[in-house]
């Protein structure tokens, strides 16, 4: 068994638009994880440091136990420290990065004993959507479906001039009653309407002609419903486009907007922050890429000695 370990896992943007729970992107913003044997304790830095619990009840040291208990070992005691970019409540996989990173950092500890099939399973499992955690777990753009047999998942390539400008409100968005504003039946012109655009986004990432990408990040089954309770949504995607913007949604369930662009980015994220103040909704800009890798380990314990590799 290894003697400590740090991980890195990464913000995550889902949906994108018309991937409604099948379509997940990986963000250059990270959560890291340094997890050592030892004495108990844990710490907590950067988002959430006022507000996640420091206990068991900790959703990173949940997953890290859940790993143990899948293959029958006793949870051995640990210290544990988290530093944390990625908000909480913005629509930015801030769940799904502690669920991928403490059983990731598990795993890792216990020599790898859980498969990478097993532990994506596990971890659609736990977080409940299968988008924001296949994102975290294998970086990059990715589509995972449940078929008969299990999670199918694909890589989607995507150019790498392509940026992702966020406007990251101040106000979260709690996914759950994001969640409850949707119907549980859609129209099939809705379905369609999706359907095509979807495509037309996956044609648009994989072939690198960005120009269609505002109509290819269009919805109607999620975006119209969460605007009842995010008021400004269109006018900062109006702002985004007019800005110079290649195509604009609602990261996940909200509140963060995230536009794809080539050029203009801080001109673009000004626009969308300008136009949320307006309507009465501050917040922050961030300029960031989409990342190729999903959760890594970046420092790895070998032994007392504390030898890394």
């Amino acid at each position: 068994m290894q003697k400590s370990v740090t991980v890195k896992v990464p913000a995550t943007t889902a949906n994108m638009g018309p991937g409604f729970d099948c379509l997940g992107m990986a963000l250059d913003i990270w959560n890291s994880i340094q997890i050592d044997l030892g004495p108990a304790g844990m710490e907590i830095e950067g988002e959430g440091a006022d507000s996640l619990p420091r206990d068991r009840q900790n959703l990173v040291f949940e997953c890290f136990t859940r790993v143990f208990e899948e293959i029958g070992h006793p949870v051995p005691e640990i210290s544990m420290v988290c530093r944390n970019e990625i908000p909480l409540g913005r629509g930015l996989g801030s769940s799904a990065a502690a669920v991928v990173g403490g059983l990731a950092a598990a795993n890792h500890i216990c020599g790898g004993a859980l498969s990478p099939e097993r532990l994506l399973e596990l971890a659609v499992e736990i977080e409940g959507h299968p988008d924001n955690v296949t994102a975290a777990m294998l970086g990059g753009c990715t589509i995972v479906v449940k078929g008969e047999c299990g999670l199918v998942t694909a890589d989607v390539p995507f150019p790498d001039e392509i940026s992702a400008v966020l406007f990251i409100p101040d106000q979260p968005m709690p996914t759950d009653e994001a969640r409850g504003l949707l119907d549980d039946e859609v129209s099939r012109e809705d379905a369609v309407y999706n359907i095509g655009r979807t495509a037309l986004l996956v044609r648009a990432l994989t072939t690198g002609d960005l120009s269609q990408l505002a109509i290819a990040t269009e919805d109607r089954l999620h975006q119209p419903a969460r605007q009842s309770i995010f008021f400004p949504m269109k006018n900062i995607f109006r702002a985004a486009l007019s800005a110079g913007a290649l195509g604009v949604f609602l990261s996940g369930a909200g509140s963060s907007v995230l536009a794809f662009a080539r050029e203009r980015e801080f001109t673009i994220g000004y626009e969308m922050a300008d136009a949320a103040s307006k309507s009465g909704v501050e917040g922050v800009i961030k300029v960031t890429k989409p990342s190729r890798l999903g959760v890594h380990v970046v420092e790895d314990g070998h032994g007392a000695d504390g030898a890394t590799s």
